[in-house]
């Protein structure tokens, strides 16, 4: 990952847009970014870490991103933004990322808060331009950590190298450590393994538990169920015996049960055949006190009907005078609609009045629209002033287009005589890209030759060394394998001497009284062999001869793959020969980087040669429109005049058309509005006069209608008529009187219930309470038939289930057992883990023994060869062992602590462990390069002399191509330091000063 350009906008304490070019800092290697304290420099690795993961180092994240990251001295319409182009994986990227930010309302006052937005670039070599990748957070965030191969919290451990956690982790304990070495090499997934396997040993030994539970659960119910049919033996979940006692008191329970269904059964069926004896004899005087009901309810319904005879008449009388009154509905309906019309009309007719002149009051329809007429004539006239006023607004329009096109070809003319002063200085440099760039491309093809030998014989010595390994391991197989065929073998061979040795009471066992013997012949067997402990049959002897011959096959089997691996390597080593694996990916490493530099080098031709070629097509297209712009301000002055004596000429006609009024639109609006009020009173005026004459006939038509309808005045027929839901409940009486008086003739005509009549009253309530007394027998016999079915039921079903659970017991306990040896190994717990390591513990003690190893190369060139970092398993106190870290002091031959190191010893110590993680963790990411790192602060404590030896580590990193940013204001470091970015504090917010090596 190489940095090339970081923008910034209103973020930290930069209130305006600054940018560091990191491609010209890191020319040098080493570079320093200074400042006063509370200038910014930590602002500027802030703004890195914000453009690749949308968020800074978590100790300076505080709240809301987007108030915290926004500068204060930014003015209010600045929106905070973070550009940076950097080359990671062989791509060049350009990310922007503008957090969420509360900015001024567009319309009106106040504020409102803008979402968050990222854009993703990539820079298509091949068309010379940037294309959008993507502008969505999620995906961006995903491809960056994709391609860096690292979390933002190992971006800032291992490229932002903060010198004040590497000391803590120097003193640190090995919890502390853990931690931290957790977090950059996400050892998450062995801890998970932990945590798993320690959650299946308790839930294996829950499940244990609950199964001995579960089965004792099981039996106390089968006890509830049969009740005093079972005695349930007094034994603890776990105890021997349980299951066969609980089986066995279940099987005699379920044995009672059985008979006690058997004896309620007859008992359910005698005492339902009495209940349907009682219930028909409760039928029939049902029925016989209905029918006496039915003939009284008659007659008191009779006696009803005869009372209210009179109203019915009076609402027949009623029903006929309304139908009549309905003959003339429809003349009243007109009227009603006759006298709203006019009335409507006469109240828009007195608005359309209102809206006119008082010398128009007295004017009838005609008079009204004649002087509609007129106004319209009026206002026909005006269509050449129109003209002319719209004439005269173009002349105006372009007198000023004529003023603006002279300021523009003013300005082009200034334009292109500064460009026209600096082409050929442009031209040379373009040519300059292009030779370059060809350069590159020959150097390039040169390179590509070298490239796939190269390749093959590293993926060669690759195979060399994984094969020298499977090797080791089939050999380790084989011996393995061989040892188990002898065992099987041994086996075999011991169980069959041992069947040879009983076969006498093998034979014996199938002798009968009265058979011959088949090896004497004897029809007599006084004393048979007998078989003793440990009887070895056919079967056994024939299961061990078969393990014996697949331990054997598995042995040829893996001798024949030891040969293939053999066979392989000797090819692989004859073609890579003795060169160490190391030694040739160094020479391809160099090879490829070599060719890639020059590939990127010669991409740039095209680039190269197309802006040369749009520069010349520039410079002619600048000197035409020089020429251009002058035969335009010619031709601009005779024009000019020309417009000046059109002008003069219209005006006059203007003032003429206007009248008094500011423009003719004003004068057609005033006529526009005068002849619509007038149309619209005459139109109102005719339509009341129509509808006062609508009025007069429907009067006219409704007394006539009344007369013909037998009813003295309109008014006494529209008193007679109902409405719909009057006229609705008046037919549903008359409906229902006669209804009601057919049924109760119908009722007392009926033979049957005349005849129940005259029988005596029927005596419901004792039939009821025999009927209730036999149906309350069969429902106890029921409760009691149904009560042992459901015993014998539950009781079948939880013997079974009591069995089952006997049967899953064993298996569970076997991998209870199992799980708990696995668990206390990881966990440290177990008595065969001697060191009391935990798995994650050791993954990272691996981890740290390489960081260890990879910091002591920088540590001895920093202490003169005196200090070497080593990693230690030993376990301190009553912790566990694995992440012990110690200094070796070559002066005096001894191994201490860290925390014994002096203040400038522990910086330099710090730096070679940071910069040694930063390569192992580079590794673990996947090989991603880091071109570009930072060092923050801690060079105030050297000396003089460590201070030199530090720098020249630092200088040796750019023997892998990196540049080192170092973060301090040491004064010193100015002076030897020559490529420096300074950041300098004001009252408004901060600035960058950037110097080159030149």
């Amino acid at each position: 990952m190489r940095l090339h350009r970081l923008t910034i906008t209103a973020f930290g304490p930069f209130g305006g847009t600054q940018a560091v070019d990191f491609d010209e800092l890191s020319a040098a290697g080493l570079f320093l970014l200074h400042g006063p304290t509370g200038a910014g420099k930590t602002s500027v690795l802030d703004a890195v870490c914000y453009a690749l993961y949308g968020s800074v180092p978590g100790a300076r994240q505080g709240g809301g991103q987007g108030t915290t990251l926004r500068s204060d001295h930014a003015a209010p319409a600045t929106r905070t933004e973070v550009t940076l182009r950097l080359t990671v994986a062989g791509r060049r990227l350009e990310v922007t990322r503008q957090p969420p930010w509360e900015r001024p309302k567009k319309r009106g006052t106040g504020t409102t808060v803008d979402k968050a937005q990222t854009w993703l670039r990539e820079y298509d070599a091949t068309a010379g331009a940037w294309k959008d990748l993507s502008r969505s957070h999620q995906e961006i965030g995903e491809e960056i950590t994709q391609l860096l191969g690292m979390s933002r919290e190992q971006f800032c451990q291992v490229v932002l190298l903060p010198q004040g956690d590497f000391a803590r982790f120097l003193r640190a304990d090995a919890e502390a450590r853990g931690k931290l070495l957790g977090r950059l090499f996400d050892t998450r997934r062995f801890a998970d393994v932990e945590k798993r396997l320690a959650e299946r040993r308790r839930a294996t030994e829950t499940r244990v538990r609950e199964g001995d539970a579960a089965l004792l659960a099981d039996a106390h119910r089968m006890q509830q169920a049969a009740g005093d049919a079972m005695e349930l033996p007094e034994l603890a979940p776990g105890e021997p015996g349980l299951a066969e006692a609980v089986l066995s008191a279940a099987a005699v329970a379920r044995s009672t049960a059985r008979e006690q269904l058997t004896v309620a059964a007859c008992r359910l069926a005698a005492a339902e055949s009495a209940q349907a004896a009682t219930g028909r004899a409760l039928d029939d005087v049902r029925e016989l006190a209905r029918l006496q009901r039915r003939f009284a309810d008659a007659r008191e319904k009779a006696a009803l009907l005869e009372q209210g005879a009179e109203a019915y008449r009076r609402a027949q009388a009623l029903m006929e005078r309304a139908r009549k009154a309905e003959a003339v509905a429809p003349a009243l309906e007109l009227r009603e609609s006759a006298e709203a019309e006019h009335r409507r009309a006469a109240d828009a007719e007195a608005r359309a009045r209102a809206l006119l002149p008082e010398r128009f009051a007295g004017e009838g329809a005609a008079g009204l629209a004649a002087a509609a007429r007129r106004a319209a004539e009026e206002l026909g006239g005006l269509d050449s002033a129109r003209r002319a006023e719209r004439r005269l607004a173009e002349l105006l329009d372009e007198r000023t287009g004529l003023d603006r096109q002279e300021r523009a070809d003013a300005d082009l003319l200034h334009e292109a005589e500064a460009w026209l002063d600096g082409w050929e200085e442009t031209r040379a440099a373009l040519q300059e890209q292009v030779d370059s760039a060809q350069r590159a491309a020959s150097r390039a093809e040169q390179l590509a030759v070298r490239r796939e030998p190269a390749r093959q014989r590293l993926r060669a010595a690759r195979l060399r060394d994984q094969l020298a390994e499977d090797t080791d391991r089939a050999v380790e197989q084989v011996r393995s394998v061989r040892q188990e065929a002898l065992r099987a073998q041994q086996h075999w061979l011991e169980l069959k001497e041992q069947r040879l040795t009983g076969i006498a009471a093998e034979l014996a066992a199938q002798l009968t009284d009265g058979a011959p013997c088949a090896v004497c012949g004897a029809t007599e067997h006084p004393a048979p062999a007998r078989k003793v402990a440990g009887h070895v049959d056919r079967e056994a002897e024939e299961q061990a001869l078969a393990a014996y011959r697949r331990a054997d096959a598995q042995r040829a089997d893996q001798e024949q793959r030891l040969a293939a691996v053999r066979e392989a390597l000797a090819a692989a080593s004859a073609e890579a020969g003795d060169t160490p694996t190391a030694h040739l990916a160094a020479e391809v490493e160099e090879l490829e980087r070599e060719y890639a530099h020059a590939r990127s080098a010669a991409a740039e031709l095209h680039s190269a040669q197309e802006r040369l070629r749009q520069a010349g097509q520039e410079y002619e297209r600048r000197v035409a429109a020089r020429q251009e712009a002058a035969v335009r301000a010619a031709a601009r002055v005779g024009h000019r005049e020309r417009l000046d004596r059109e002008r003069a000429a219209l005006q006059q006609e203007l003032d003429l058309a206007r009248g008094e009024l500011d423009s003719v639109a004003a004068r057609a609006a005033q006529l526009q509005r005068r002849t619509a009020l007038l149309t619209d009173a005459a139109d109102a005026a005719r339509v009341a006069e129509d509808t006062a004459q609508r009025l007069k006939d429907a009067d006219a038509r409704l007394a006539d209608a009344a007369f013909r309808a037998g009813f003295e005045t309109p008014q006494a027929a529209a008193d007679a008529l109902l409405d719909p839901a009057a006229h609705r409940e008046l037919q549903h009486r008359l409906d229902a009187w006669q209804t009601e008086e057919a049924a109760v003739r119908a009722v007392l005509a009926e033979a049957d219930t005349a005849a129940a009549a005259q029988e005596p009253r029927a005596d419901v309530e004792s039939a009821q309470r025999a009927a209730d007394l036999a149906a309350r027998r069969v429902r106890d016999a029921a409760s009691a038939h149904d009560a042992a079915g459901r015993r014998c039921a539950e009781l079948d079903r939880l013997s079974a289930r009591a069995a089952e659970a006997v049967r899953r017991l064993g298996p569970l306990r076997e991998e209870h057992d199992r799980v708990a040896r696995m668990a206390g190994l990881t966990a440290g717990t177990s008595a065969d883990n001697e060191r009391r390591m935990r798995l994650e513990s050791y993954v990272l003690a691996a981890r740290l023994e390489q960081v260890a190893a990879a910091a002591t190369v920088r540590l001895r060139r920093m202490s003169s060869g005196r200090y070497t970092l080593v990693h230690s398993d030993d376990r301190t106190g009553r912790g566990r062992s694995g992440l012990g870290l110690h200094v070796v002091d070559a002066w005096t031959g001894r191994e201490r602590d860290t925390a014994t190191l002096s203040g400038g010893e522990t910086f330099f110590a710090s730096l070679a462990l940071a910069l040694g993680l930063a390569d192992v963790v580079t590794d673990e990411a996947g090989g991603v390069r880091l071109d570009t790192l930072f060092i923050d602060e801690g060079f105030g404590s050297l000396d003089d002399q460590t201070l030199d030896e530090v720098l020249d580590v630092l200088d040796s990193l750019r023997e892998r191509d990196r540049s080192v940013g170092i973060v301090s204001h040491v004064p010193d470091l100015r002076r030897r330091i020559h490529a420096q970015l300074e950041v300098v504090k004001g009252r408004s917010g901060s600035v960058l000063r950037q110097r080159g090596t030149g």
